[in-house]
């Protein structure tokens, strides 16, 4: 190894790390503009579906609430993919939290309509599948959207 070593000059040897390295974090740029174009059309299309009551919650808050479809209790959606259902009471408090998420690699934007048209339209059955989660865990509004 160190006789390898010794073959290459320091320069060529750093020239191609460089290269190396400018080609990593391309493909690394790339891929995150990728990303947040995805993004941006996840966030979206979940402003179209949001009344504009929900909207102007999203926008301040970075999160909205839903009434359950059977039981009228309020549900909270935080920006984020999972552990971002918070069921709340009538003085404003989380109860309890709910995880449920669609299957696959979705965007927060597409995973909170996921939700929102779950809770208003077959709470229910959605709550048949969301795992519960204690309510000490801290909302997850704080976590901003990309873009």
């Amino acid at each position: 190894m160190m006789a390898r070593l010794r073959e290459v000059s320091l320069p060529s040897g750093l020239r191609r790390a460089a290269g190396t390295l400018h080609a990593t974090l391309a493909a690394i740029w790339n891929r995150w503009q990728a990303y947040e174009r995805i993004e941006a059309r996840g966030l979206a299309l979940l402003s179209a579906w949001l009344s504009p009551e929900q909207r102007a919650q999203f926008e301040k808050s970075n999160r909205f609430d839903v009434i359950g479809s059977e039981s009228g209790k309020r549900y909270r959606i935080c920006y984020g993919t999972s552990t971002n259902v918070y069921e709340v009471d009538g003085r404003d408090r989380i109860v309890v939290g709910w995880c449920f998420r669609p299957v696959g690699c979705l965007v927060a934007g597409d995973v909170m309509l996921a939700q929102k048209i779950a809770l208003e339209t077959n709470e229910r059955e959605t709550l048949m599948v969301a795992q519960p989660f204690p309510s000490t865990l801290p909302p997850r509004a704080s976590h901003r959207p990309v873009g």
